[in-house]
């Protein structure tokens, strides 16, 4: 009777052991399923010679980013978000060259993003904190372009903003937001990427199935006003054709100009694309580097794209033909075009 009774008490220990163990992997699977916590990033490098000129000085387009010539460092971008059931947060932190062209600033880390949001409903969401422009096609972050470089309708826009927006969805293919923010990432009295005190810029944007008008305006800055249009569309299975016009003014000085982007996929790990871009300076804005009024500039820009799991290879070459001299060739004359070879590297995580 008494080894009954033991047998009985061990078996129903078993039992419960098992049950336990069971509510274990289900509460481990549940919690794994949210992952509220994500961290995620990019690191890139490149090597980039000019074919038209000498490498000494490191001459270079007059667009935003891989402006070194031999060896150089892009950027580490690490991103932490967190995604409740209504608000959430992101934290974009950048490291190196890229980050510093990118944010300013003159230390060794740059915020990026540092941003929260609710979700109202199921169609409205409030943001606040610094997020990335929402003018032109291209971004900071070199794996979501498809070049390696950049055009020069991104790198005169504004790169990020300060301040508040709401995203609405009207229906299953229009989109609405609208901000309120800083007046920030131009060149004011000297002062770069800074804050001008007391002043503020609105921005819009309508967005209907992938193609969107944006418009930005401020009144008191170097950019004023932008209107912007940026878009796309599926020919096929394997050709993209990317599309950006952008006309931007403050009392007589600005930039306009419009690019295409033809991508083509050969296969599964590789594509092709071609950049064209026309970009007309209105006055002394003084962005191509020709010193004269009213320049323009042609680039064309082909980057191939080889994926290996999450590395990119880019190899890129660019042709940069401007209205006026803003370039030197290799005897060492004023030159108005500029060719130049890169090869990029970029890892995701």
């Amino acid at each position: 009777m008494k080894t009954f009774t033991t047998k009985k008490y061990i078996k129903n220990i078993f039992f419960l052991a098992l049950a336990l163990a069971g509510t274990t992997v289900v509460a481990q699977e549940e919690e794994e399923e949210k992952k509220p916590l994500s961290i995620s990033g990019t690191v890139d490098t490149y090597f980039r010679t000019n074919l038209s000129s000498s490498d000494v000085g490191s001459q270079a387009p007059g667009s935003s980013f891989a402006n070194e010539t031999g060896f150089a460092l892009g950027m580490a971008n690490v991103i932490a978000s967190y995604e409740g059931e209504t608000t959430g947060a992101v934290a974009d932190l950048a490291f190196g060259p890229r980050g510093l062209d990118a944010v300013g600033g003159d230390t060794g880390i740059f915020v990026n993003q540092l941003y929260a949001y609710w979700n109202v409903s199921e169609g409205t969401t409030l943001t606040a904190g610094r997020f990335n422009t929402y003018l032109g096609y291209e971004v900071i972050s070199p794996s979501a372009n498809f070049n390696y470089s950049t055009s020069y309708l991104f790198s005169y826009g504004p790169f990020s903003h300060v301040g508040v927006k709401a995203d609405f969805a009207l229906s299953e293919d229009f989109s609405l937001m609208v901000a309120l923010m800083n007046v920030t990432d131009e060149n004011f009295n000297g002062t770069a990427f800074g804050t001008i005190p007391g002043a503020y810029a609105v921005g819009a944007q309508l967005g209907y199935s992938g193609q969107y008008l944006n418009f930005y305006y401020d009144g008191t800055a170097k950019l004023g006003f932008e209107i912007d249009y940026t878009g796309g569309f599926d020919l096929s299975d394997t050709f993209f054709l990317g599309l950006n016009a952008a006309y931007q003014d403050n009392d007589g000085v600005g930039f306009f100009g419009a690019a295409i982007y033809p991508q083509v996929a050969t296969s599964d790990s590789f594509s092709l694309g071609l950049r064209g871009e026309y970009f007309a300076e209105s006055g002394d804005y003084g962005a191509i580097g020709t010193g004269v009024e009213d320049s323009s500039v042609f680039a064309a820009t082909l980057t191939g794209s080889y994926t290996v799991e999450n590395l990119i290879i880019k190899p890129e070459l660019r042709l940069d033909s401007t209205s006026d001299d803003a370039f030197f060739d290799n005897d060492g004359a004023a030159s108005s075009s500029l060719s130049s070879f890169l090869i990029a590297a970029i890892y995701s995580f």
